[in-house]
């Protein structure tokens, strides 16, 4: 069958009631950005004065900004203990979906993330276009194809927020098998209005900085006097110190007992906070990761754009950069593996990631940058070549 409807005028009805709660949530958006927005920037400009108050030794400007602070963390105590008033649940009804597209993610439990492409055909409305994400079991991923067709839960006045029914009624199931259903058009595709998360979070952040920027261009002059003194009266010290306290190190350590490959999850990122405390520093020249060894050198003569920030790096993503220099470069039986981080060439690159393998084909490697994205590969044969 193809997508149902109540007719004509049942669509444009529709369509009409679709477009008046888009409105209500666009506006909704709005004034919720608003609130967030002021809340950042007070909450930005009371933390400052609590800041500048111990500075400058300002009991006032301390107290105010102390103030605003427990405030709002009452107001927000109060708000979230507050129940909320009564009203109706979200209504949601059943329809069924054709699966345009699917890509599964990468999930380290049974339940894997998957983007969907749906053409959802309610019975009283056209059919549309939504993008939804759902975690599907893996034993169930082999029953949704493309062009299949799934069974939904979706709420008429949010039509973006789709669900999949992973287990439907044997009514909704036998209505899935016998269904066909047309692709609706590009044009059809529904989003939920308003900014992204990362647009909230950068609106949070902004306004936050705001704030507190203001409180300081407040108190600029005082602030910035009371600096000066302080600088030309320890210019001198500071001078010898830095002289004084330039050295270069290298350190390393083995990791042993069971499953102690740095491979694993989070295991070179707590190596490294070791070899950070051990040596007081975050900023090196060269990193080393080996199966069960890391070293790191420095040395503290070094201006930062010529070192290599130790909590920087996405060690998370290191292992999947050695699984690919072990299958895609032509090492059969890959005897050992190393990454070797550095700074960048130029000014303003970031740091190099370089992963060597090597078997009784020859060595090969890959060149990643500080995103683990890959630029360079080297097969083998090809590698003394790329030096």
């Amino acid at each position: 069958m193809g997508t149902t409807g109540q007719g004509q005028a049942g669509q444009d009805a529709a369509e009409v009631n679709g477009q008046s709660v888009r409105g209500r949530s666009v506006v909704g958006g709005i004034l919720a950005g608003l609130r967030l927005t002021v809340t950042s920037g007070v909450t930005g400009a009371a933390v400052a004065a609590v800041v500048v108050g111990v500075i400058l030794e300002r009991v006032p400007v301390f107290l105010s900004g102390g103030g605003v602070l427990i405030l709002l963390i009452l107001v927000g105590f109060v708000a979230g203990r507050r129940s909320p008033g009564p009203g109706d649940p979200p209504v949601t009804r059943t329809a069924l979906a054709r699966i345009e597209d699917l890509r599964a993610t990468s999930g380290e439990s049974a339940d894997v993330p998957v983007d969907f492409r749906l053409t959802v055909a309610p019975d009283d409305r056209p059919a549309y276009r939504v993008n939804i994400n759902e975690h599907i079991n893996l034993v169930d991923i082999p029953v949704y194809r493309p062009r299949g067709i799934a069974v939904v839960e979706y709420r008429p006045d949010e039509p973006w927020e789709v669900r999949i029914v992973t287990r439907p009624t044997p009514e909704w199931s036998r209505r899935a098998e016998e269904a066909e259903i047309d692709s609706a058009p590009g044009s059809t595709l529904v989003e939920k209005p308003g900014m992204s998360e990362g647009s909230w979070c950068m609106l949070v952040l902004f306004t936050f900085l705001a704030g507190a920027a203001l409180v300081v261009l407040l108190f600029r002059g005082e602030l910035f006097t009371s600096g000066d003194d302080e600088a030309s009266s320890s210019k001198r010290p500071s001078a010898t110190s830095s002289a004084s306290s330039s050295r270069t190190f290298t350190t390393s350590t083995t990791v042993s007992g069971p499953s102690s490959s740095l491979l694993i999850l989070g295991r070179m990122r707590q190596t490294a906070a070791e070899l950070e405390a051990r040596v007081g520093t975050a900023d090196v020249t060269a990193i080393v990761i080996e199966e069960r060894r890391m070293e790191i050198r420095g040395d503290s003569a070094r201006p930062p754009g010529e070192t290599v920030h130790l909590q920087m790096l996405p060690y998370e993503l290191f292992p999947a950069l050695v699984h690919e220099a072990r299958t895609t470069l032509g090492v059969r039986d890959p005897k050992s593996w190393r990454i070797d981080v550095t700074p960048g060439a130029g000014p303003g690159a970031g740091p190099r990631v370089r992963v060597t393998v090597t078997g009784k084909e020859g060595t090969a490697r890959l060149d990643a940058d500080a995103t683990a994205r890959i630029l360079d590969r080297r097969p083998v044969g090809e590698t003394a070549e790329g030096r």
